[in-house]
């Protein structure tokens, strides 16, 4: 490919309205086009890079014995009124209608889709484990579509789907997705983590996300350096930084602390550690009659240290908040404690409130909580003592950096990630809502075992530059790069010894399989270095008349910087070899 023949444009600032780094370089260097809010034309470069990332999934799922298929765009209503995610999608599902007055969905995801293949096409056990999949366009209409290709409207997502006989079973193709998901990232080339992840609305058991590691992630990711323990902080499990209770010291006092409603605060006011004061949640649980009206509400205490944060992830796991819960209402608040917030406290609330305290809280002496009282926290609080032990002690708080890692091998770590991959086990979910059997070995109808596996295709696009660019572009990893190298000939029009040496050189690099693009324009070496320096080409060759007659070529690697003067000979020889040998 000729970069006379080529289309790119490149900018020299980013419009006003690009927010993140990716968005701005990928626009910077022609890659995307905005047409409308979360909705991006993918220019030449950027279809190259997303075509490889392509490549690389199918080959791995191929080789893990997964099958492509392809799942229209437009679905219709009744599939996913039979999951009854027709009304629970909201508004984020674009809904339109034939000229028949039917309705459609334009799919966000396909499981009602596949589920419907699988019973009429799977019948019998011996046609199972099967894993379908495909790579499609999908659209999601977000509230506030914002960061380019990160969280657009419209993309493009791997999604499979696997249909298993058993538990036991669907757990096999489960790891064979997770290894082959692992093997698609390292091949792409980004640093990421596959963290054990919530299940969400989505539904299901099992769980990991696939992320990559960048400062600008939306996620934070937790982690011990020192083994292979790895969650995302909805799920990422807390010990108890005190091991055990220790003795009643201080004695019970109601302290005053006038207009000290945080932790923060009374700490500082009593010239107290933050670690020493508790801190109090009012979830409240909605029992509903069968017309769907509120029939009772049961309201819940729950208490972390001051210096920690609640994790509502996890607190929507206890018994009784799993069936949803919200945060109480001032009124019902002041009813059941008889003071507004930021004076709550366990100690003889005025009407009954069930009480769930963080694994580290229980163990917690001498410790400082609201009185119930505004203006007032007590001091010298100890279970037993001074009120009843808690109902229920669970792991109810984030994890912070130095929390001693649940496996026991270290302390734990947080980056900030993206997420660009998920796979889950769904169980029969989706099977048993649409009656989706198959005969098993004994002649008895079962519902299929399901796995769900996702890769935001476009957005790694995305991910990637996040975590790799610099002051002058991107830094694309070869994998996925739009071109593994570029030949700049400088004075393409002028020297004959400069066109044969640019191409002799290009067609070396092709003929031995790396992608390669030449730029014969007539531009000065400043402006050919910039745009391809801006979008992020790993290897530069510059073939000048000057170098020749030094006899030399300039090879630069985009990543470091790095600068060589190779003899002709020797330049696509190296580069060839870096690559063979995935240095980049």
């Amino acid at each position: 490919m000729r970069a006379s023949q080529f289309h790119f444009n490149t900018l020299k600032e980013a419009p006003a309205d690009a927010e993140v780094v990716s968005q701005k370089l990928m626009l910077r260097a022609g890659m995307i086009r905005k047409v409308a809010a979360g909705i991006y034309d993918y220019m030449p470069l950027a279809l190259r890079s997303i075509r490889k990332i392509e490549a690389i999934i199918r080959d791995e799922l191929n080789r893990a014995g997964a099958l492509e298929i392809s799942m229209p765009l437009v679905q219709p209503a009744e599939l996913w009124q039979e999951t009854r995610r027709w009304d629970k999608m909201g508004q984020e599902m674009l809904r339109l209608r034939d000229r028949h007055g039917r309705d459609f969905a334009f799919q966000p995801t396909s499981e009602e889709a596949v589920t419907d293949i699988a019973r009429q096409e799977l019948k019998s056990y011996r046609q199972l484990p099967c894993n379908f999949y495909q790579i499609q366009t999908k659209f999601r209409d977000e509230r506030r579509p914002r960061f380019g290709l990160m969280r657009g409207r419209e993309f493009i997502m791997k999604d499979g789907y696997s249909f298993d006989r058993n538990p036991e079973s669907a757990s096999k193709s489960y790891e064979a997705m997770y290894a082959a998901y692992r093997n698609i990232f390292d091949r792409i080339g980004l640093v990421y983590r596959a963290v054990a992840a919530d299940t969400g609305a989505i539904g299901g058991d099992l769980s990991h996300e696939f992320q990559v590691i960048a400062d600008t992630g939306e996620d934070a990711l937790v982690y011990c350096p020192d083994s292979d323990y790895a969650a995302n902080i909805e799920l990422a499990e807390t010990l108890p930084l005190i091991p055990a209770r220790a003795d009643a010291f201080a004695p019970l006092a109601k302290t005053v602390t006038p207009g000290m409603e945080a932790c923060s605060a009374v700490a500082e006011f009593l010239s107290a550690p933050l670690a020493s004061t508790v801190k109090s949640l009012v979830l409240a649980s909605d029992e509903l009659d069968d017309a769907g009206h509120i029939a009772a509400t049961t309201l819940w205490l729950l208490l972390v240290r001051g210096d920690h944060e609640l994790n509502e992830t996890k607190a929507g796991k206890i018994d009784g908040l799993d069936t949803g819960f919200r945060f109480a209402s001032e009124t019902e608040i002041i009813e059941h404690f008889g003071c507004k917030p930021g004076y709550l406290g366990p100690i003889a609330p005025r009407k009954p409130v069930r009480v769930v305290a963080d694994r580290t809280v229980v163990n917690m002496s001498d410790f400082i909580c609201g009185a119930n009282a505004e203006g007032y926290h007590y001091t010298g609080v100890n279970w037993g003592r001074d009120l009843p032990e808690p109902e229920i002690v669970a792991d109810i708080r984030n994890a912070v950096i130095g929390d001693p890692s649940p496996d026991g091998k270290g302390t734990l770590a947080i980056d900030r990630g993206i997420e660009v991959g998920h796979v889950f086990y769904l169980g029969d979910k989706y099977s048993r809502a649409m009656n989706a059997t198959f005969l098993d070995i004994d002649g008895k109808p079962r519902f299929f075992e399901m796995g769900c596996y996702g890769i935001g295709v476009t957005r790694i696009l995305g991910a990637a530059i996040e975590q790799n660019n610099d002051e002058r572009g991107i830094l694309w990893p070869a994998p996925i790069a739009p071109f593994e190298a570029v030949v700049c000939a400088v004075g393409w029009g002028k020297s004959e010894a400069v066109r044969l040496e640019a191409t002799r050189l290009y067609e070396a690099l092709r003929t031995a399989g790396i992608d390669t693009i030449l730029d014969d324009r007539d531009e000065r070496p400043g402006v050919m270095f910039t745009d391809w320096e801006l979008i992020g080409i790993p290897f530069r060759l510059t073939v000048g008349e000057r170098g020749l007659k030094e006899g030399i070529v300039e090879v630069q690697l985009r990543r470091g910087g790095e600068q060589l003067k190779l003899v002709p000979d020797k330049a696509a020889g190296y580069i060839i070899d870096l690559l063979r040998r995935d240095v980049l």
